[in-house]
C-alpha cells in the first residue's frame, strides 16, 4: 500500500495555485524533501513543461517510488537520494546547460536543525541557475513572532519531539538565502498558518562574474 501524508493532500491545491505562475518560466525543478511523492505527482502532472526532479533521503525513496511508478508521468525523473549535509551534490552546475532553474521544498526547514537548513542554502547556492526560483513552504516567525499562537504551540510540539527542530525565523532564512545570492521575490501567507516564501538568484552571468 502507497504511504500517505494527509498534510501533502490537503496543501497541494493550494500550493499548485501559487507554482503556476512562479513556475511559468521555468524548465527544470529540483524538489528536495520529496516524502511520499505526493507533490511531486500532483504538480508534475499540472505542470507538464516542467522536469520534475524529485529527492531525498535514501530511507525514504522505496516509498516514493510506489506513488511516482503508479503515475508513470513521463516529466518526472527518477527520485534521487540526496542529504543536505553530504555536498556538493552529484547534480548539474549553475551554467550548465542542464541545470537546475526552480528548486522546491515544503514543510522542511522547520524539521531539520539549524545546522541543517544553513547547509540547505549552501546545496541550493551550488546548483540553482542564475535567474532561477526557489520555493519554500511552511511556517516561519517574523522578527522572532509566531504569526499565530498555533504555530507557538506547534513549535512547542517540534522541540518536544526533537529539541533542534523548530520554526525558522524569516529574517536568519533570507540571511543565509541572500549570502548565495538569492533575493526574496514574493511572501504568500498561506491557508493553515503557513508561508510560501520565493526567492530569485540574482542573474549576473557566470557564477562569480561581476
Amino acid at each position: 500500500m502507497r504511504p500517505f501524508n494527509p498534510a501533502a493532500d490537503r496543501n497541494k491545491a493550494v500550493i499548485l495555485e501559487r507554482l503556476v505562475t512562479v513556475f511559468a518560466p521555468m524548465r527544470r525543478v529540483l524538489e528536495i524533501g520529496s516524502g511520499t511523492g505526493q507533490h511531486a505527482v500532483h504538480f508534475a502532472a499540472s505542470l507538464p513543461h516542467l522536469q520534475w526532479q524529485p529527492s531525498d533521503l535514501a530511507r525514504t525513496i522505496a516509498d516514493m517510488d510506489l506513488w511516482l511508478s503508479e503515475a508513470n508521468l513521463p516529466n518526472v525523473a527518477e527520485p534521487l537520494s540526496l542529504d543536505v549535509t553530504n555536498g556538493p551534490w552529484p547534480l548539474p552546475e549553475p551554467n550548465s546547460a542542464n541545470a537546475f532553474d526552480g528548486i522546491y521544498t515544503a514543510n522542511t526547514l522547520h524539521i531539520i536543525s539549524k545546522a541543517h537548513v544553513a547547509a540547505f542554502f549552501v546545496r541550493v547556492g551550488e546548483i540553482l541557475k542564475p535567474g532561477g526560483r526557489l520555493v519554500v513552504y511552511g511556517p516561519f516567525k517574523y522578527d522572532g513572532t509566531f504569526t499565530t499562537p498555533s504555530n507557538e504551540a506547534f513549535d512547542g510540539q517540534l522541540k518536544t519531539r526533537d529539541p533542534v527542530s523548530g520554526i525558522r525565523d524569516f529574517e536568519w532564512v533570507d540571511e543565509m538565502a541572500r549570502a548565495e545570492g538569492l533575493e526574496i521575490f514574493q511572501d504568500h501567507a498561506m491557508p493553515a498558518n503557513n508561508q510560501l516564501l520565493v526567492w530569485e538568484r540574482r542573474n549576473l552571468g557566470p557564477i562569480g562574474a561581476g
